[in-house]
């Protein structure tokens, strides 16, 4: 098989672990990251492209030959550089949903209403905007606390509320609408909360009724240890998850990925993609708390080098819309990250410091998140998550002793981390 010329777009860890993954493959052609980091340059070539300038990706696709574009974050999925890419340059793959389809993510509401008619698993909800503020503050009354609001729309990993006080909940609902997270809040969902373990399932789709499952992850939000603090976009993530066993993934299957993927054909909604799962486990049973319309972050640090299989052949094969008989498996190995964040973080925090250490530990993968080249092109952190150090290992505690072992040669001003990634897993494990 010939090779293929691949545009991936996106400049986190995400992006850095596909990249790693893509750049394996025998059918993968010129690699480009846009606009990449300081770390994607290993795998392949970085280009300064905003991905949600579509004029200018569409240009670079045409100019530079590409035949497969994997859109890594949710931004340009959500806008719609499905439907752009495949009107305007149809003879480039796209691993992506159309923009209709990417409103799982795109709108909570949405999202909420899809599973509803398709008898998915999930916790009881309403929408309201400012016009039936009076109506949400009551219905929050109805509810038994903790409280859960959620931005309809995108708002970066940080338009989730859970507050355990009526008043304040009704207080936030009013901020909320009021423009706290800008057009995203302009409705709100109300959900009961629901208590439990979550995990993350991804699944990858055709768009036609086939779809191939990807090792299970379970990330961890919060900044402090013990899960305390504020949250965060992720500090680490392990895989697999031991309670995500055989007889509940049948459950997932059974309940919500095939409703899932039958229910976007039936309402024509064109999803050649990754759909990632955010659930919770009830007593056995799982719930969706959340679709999102791409892989997550730091899930795909510890999905990928799990993976087995050829990701160019499996993209190419979902972007076609038949997944025919293209490999998925996952390695019988255990996969760990470990977040590295800049002092002050999720709040403000610097940027511009220096990063050094060794990069490139023997034993784990160093996927650079929130980095730079400085004008000597070394890296600078750019971000709030700068680096995400996995490792693979026959168990989790082997995993996680080569993380933060190689942590520990890695420095920046005010660099933190959690030390305490997957010992609630490895609890659980010994009991």
């Amino acid at each position: 098989m010939d090779k293929t010329d691949i545009l991936l777009l996106g400049s986190g860890g995400r992006e850095s672990a596909l990249a790693w993954k893509l750049s394996q493959s025998p059918l993968a052609g010129k690699l480009y990251i846009a606009p990449g980091n300081w770390g994607t340059q290993q795998y392949g070539s970085n280009v300064k492209l905003n991905p949600l300038d579509f004029e200018a990706v569409g240009e670079f696709v045409s100019s530079h030959g590409i035949g497969l574009v994997v859109v890594g974050n949710e931004d340009p999925l959500v806008a719609g550089i499905y439907d752009y890419l495949s009107e305007r340059h149809p003879g480039v793959k796209v691993l992506g949903p159309s923009k209709a389809a990417a409103a799982l993510e795109g709108s909570k509401d949405f999202a909420k209403g899809f599973m509803a008619r398709h008898n998915i698993p999930t916790a009881a909800y309403r929408t309201f905007d400012a016009s039936t503020l009076a109506g949400g503050q009551e219905f929050i009354r109805t509810l038994k606390a903790p409280y859960v609001l959620k931005a309809d729309g995108l708002a970066a990993g940080k338009g989730v509320l859970i507050i355990d006080d009526a008043d304040e909940a009704c207080q936030a609902l009013s901020e909320m609408l009021g423009g706290m997270f800008g057009h995203s809040s302009e409705r709100v969902v109300i959900e009961e909360f629901l208590s439990g373990i979550e995990c993350s399932v991804f699944v990858l789709t055709d768009g036609n009724g086939k779809y191939r499952i990807l090792p299970v992850a379970k990330d961890y939000k919060r900044r402090g240890e013990g899960d305390t603090g504020l949250n965060t976009g992720g500090m680490g993530a392990v895989s697999p998850v031991p309670f995500a066993d055989a007889e509940f993934m049948r459950k997932v299957e059974e309940r919500i990925i095939r409703p899932t993927v039958d229910g976007l054909s039936a309402e024509k909604l064109l999803y050649r993609g990754f759909i990632f799962f955010g659930l919770i486990n009830c007593g056995g049973d799982p719930y969706v708390i959340e679709y999102n319309v791409r892989m997550g972050d730091p899930e795909t640090e510890v999905v990928m080098p799990r993976l087995d299989g050829d990701l160019v052949e499996l993209a190419l094969a979902a972007a076609s819309g038949d997944l025919g008989e293209a490999v998925c498996g996952e390695k019988p190995k255990s996969a760990c990250t470990v977040i590295a964040v800049a002092p002050g973080y999720p709040g403000k925090y610097p940027k511009g410091m220096p990063v050094s250490g060794n990069l490139h530990p023997e034993k784990s993968i160093v996927f650079h998140a929130g980095t730079v080249a400085d004008g000597e092109g070394l890296p600078v952190t750019s971000g709030g998550r700068v680096l995400a150090v996995s490792s693979l290992a026959d168990t989790l505690p082997e995993a996680l002793a080569l993380s933060y072992k190689a942590l520990k040669d890695i420095e920046f001003e005010g660099m933190g981390y959690r030390r305490d990634i997957g010992r609630d897993v490895m609890q659980a494990t010994e009991s």
